[in-house]
């Protein structure tokens, strides 16, 4: 099996061979022979002669691939053609597409979706521009946009490699709210040039979705957005993370027996999801949290040419502590990685205080091994989904724009993502709470009406929204 999934490996051998020979019988012999499964084949004549053949296959072990492979490739009559590798297969030509809401199958439908019938919807937007919500696909469309500087670990790997994540993310909005995403990747990473592209393309769209879009650029693009926009614009790596983080802590400390208020929270890891989670935590009530990241402790008594730490120093650290992680770790509630692996050592665990909590999100590999940690720690979450608890922006991204787009919300606040997170631990039931179980699972259906309906809800009291949706909603 998969190590981490705990699922086959499955591949695909696209081969030729002389038709009538042994060679495909020969070939799922040697799947056999090491153990794996022939879940398909699929023919094709080529040519006269010649057959083609798809023979989709699934072992326990990916290493095991390589063995078939290596003895098909000695097989007389044939030739592997491709390999096709099942994720490989899944992204092929995209994993998207559109479709009408309606059919045009006569002249008559033609002259209605498009002209002359059109005109009378266009004038009626142009007469009132709220009409867009109503008459166009702008009612339930969301932008991801990304510039490739910052995709999930891998890093500045340009516009082009980014659009696979961009599509799946947009897959996940249709898939868990029903909201139709369209991906965008831009070949800039030009501050301004950003901020004029994603303005000029907002008329279009609901709601913006930035991902993928690297430190410290993201806040500004995402601040500037925010400011100038009459849409919703959310920073997914950054209010994403957060609001799920806090989902999982308002439990995990219900477990616990502890208040927010009065915990001690490390954050190791100063980024746009660093400063993000903090934000939130302090906006939900923490008042001892303390950041960390390579230069040791964010103090507002030291200089920072960073203005993004300068800023954070002003709202965190009340007690001026310094040092390494390994420092201000000694005694601390709650510990949140949003860094890199390995970095929280078992001695630093146990210095934490009593019945400690641990999130290790950074991903594939956490601070620190669950394995190692769980035997002292009351809570252990990570991001990853061979564990329990897995922190996972799905949680959070599609039901918070569901909620937002339903009622025409010209921003998500402070109060929405706080009423986000709220919904999300709500899902989970008192009597259910317990240290393996402190978040939900991303296909629970509860989820995304939960927060679709707490933050239309904070929508509507902030100000936020255009239109209420909670007419005759308990």
């Amino acid at each position: 099996m998969n190590q981490l999934s705990g699922k086959p490996h499955v591949f695909t051998l696209r081969v030729q061979y002389r038709s009538g020979s042994d060679y495909l019988a020969n070939l799922v012999g040697i799947a056999e022979n090491y153990k794996g499964t022939v879940q398909n084949v699929e023919l094709k004549e080529l040519r006269a002669g010649l057959t083609g053949a798809d023979v989709v296959i699934s072992v326990e072990h990916a290493e095991d691939q390589k063995w078939i492979e290596k003895a098909v490739n000695q097989l007389n009559g044939g030739d592997i053609v491709e390999l096709l590798e099942e994720i490989m297969l899944l992204h092929k030509g995209g994993k998207l597409e559109t479709t009408l809401k309606n059919p045009i199958r006569t002249k008559e439908d033609l002259s209605k979706v498009y002209t002359p019938g059109v005109a009378k919807v266009c004038q009626e937007i142009a007469r009132d521009q709220a009409q867009a919500y109503e008459l166009t696909t702008k009612k339930n469309t969301v932008a991801v946009v990304s510039d490739g500087t910052a995709v999930l670990g891998l890093g500045d790997i340009g516009p082009k490699a980014a659009m696979p994540v961009m599509e799946g993310k947009a897959a996940l909005f249709k898939q868990f709210a029903n909201v139709d995403a369209v991906p965008i990747c831009l070949d800039t990473k030009d501050t301004e040039e950003i901020i004029a592209i994603v303005k000029a393309l907002a008329p279009t769209f609901g709601g913006i979705n930035l991902e993928d879009i690297s430190s410290p650029r993201c806040f500004e693009i995402e601040a500037r957005l925010r400011k100038e926009l009459d849409i919703p614009v959310f920073h997914d790596d950054q209010h994403g993370t957060a609001i799920v983080v806090l989902a999982g802590l308002l439990n995990a400390l219900k477990v616990c027996g502890k208040q927010i208020k009065d915990v001690k929270i490390v954050v190791n890891g100063v980024g746009a999801a660093g400063i993000s989670v903090s934000k939130m935590l302090l906006h939900a009530g923490a008042v001892n949290l303390i950041g960390v990241d390579r230069e040791g402790a964010i103090n507002r008594l030291a200089s920072y040419e960073r203005t993004h730490w300068s800023d954070f120093a002003q709202i965190t650290n009340p007690g001026l502590e310094t040092g390494g992680l390994s420092d201000v770790i000694k005694g601390a509630d709650v510990f949140i990685g949003v860094s890199a692996p390995n970095v929280l050592k078992l001695e630093d665990v146990l210095n934490m205080a009593k019945d400690p909590i641990v999130f290790a999100m950074a991903n594939p590999t956490p601070e620190i091994d669950p394995a190692i940690a769980a035997p002292h720690v009351r809570v252990m979450a990570t991001g990853r989904s061979d564990y329990p608890n897995q922190i996972n922006n799905v949680l959070c991204f599609p039901g918070i724009f569901r909620g937002a787009l339903d009622c025409e919300a010209t921003d998500i606040n402070d109060e929405m993502k706080l009423a986000a997170a709220e919904a999300i631990s709500s899902v989970i039931d008192p009597a259910d709470l317990h240290e393996k179980y402190i978040i939900p699972d991303a296909f629970d259906p509860r989820v995304v009406e939960r927060i679709r309906i707490a933050v239309a809800r904070a929508a509507l009291k902030s100000g936020a929204a255009r239109k209420d949706l909670l007419i005759g909603v308990n």
